[in-house]
């Protein structure tokens, strides 16, 4: 097992934040607390070796204006999917872990999160001989300009209307853009 202690700071926050949390959703409060749950089992649930399962962190990407979001189609699965994966010992915060995962993944510089999550899913995956992602996912921005470059990760970027999504789509991806597109428009108004 990893030192929990390298957990400590983002179960701190994961806890507070998923608390406090106002679900978009019956689903997503459903899966908020059954995250919550999985948190009580302490830090260990934020690292990939917890094999009851672990929380993860994703971000839909939107462009400035909220007309296109940007999918991966993923390397593995060959389905198109949000930006994210899993925690590592130095996020601080499930928001940062998504920045983090987003930048990483895009190529995209100057990318903003926004601190409060849009979405709670859990779903099985082959990590770890078979366990569960707890995704806790947030609305991210591009700066306008923003191109994208592909990482080891992906098979290809691409920016979609919310509207058109491409398939093959994962599982729970269209259900971001919703409450994503309700982020933008929060900030704009703020």
């Amino acid at each position: 097992m990893p030192d929990t202690e390298t957990y400590a700071d983002l179960h701190a926050d994961a806890t507070a934040v998923l608390s406090r949390w106002t679900a978009t959703s019956a689903a997503a409060a459903a899966n908020r607390d059954r995250t919550l749950a999985l948190l009580a089992a302490g830090p260990v649930a934020l690292s990939r070796a917890h094999r009851p399962g672990h929380v993860t962190a994703s971000a839909l990407v939107l462009d400035p204006t909220g007309a296109r979001v940007l999918l991966c189609l993923h390397g593995r699965f060959r389905k198109w999917v949000q930006l994210g994966g899993h925690c590592e010992p130095g996020d601080r915060t499930l928001a940062a872990a998504a920045l983090r995962e987003a930048t990483e993944e895009s190529g995209i510089a100057g990318l903003v999160v926004d601190p409060e999550p849009i979405d709670v899913d859990i779903h099985p995956v082959a990590c770890q001989g078979g366990s569960l992602h707890y995704d806790v996912r947030f609305a991210v921005l591009a700066p306008a300009g923003a191109t994208e470059r592909v990482s080891a990760e992906s098979e290809a970027l691409g920016w979609f209307p919310p509207d058109r999504l491409p398939e093959p789509l994962a599982d729970g991806t269209v259900q971001l853009v919703a409450p994503a597109l309700a982020t933008l428009a929060r900030r704009a108004a703020g």
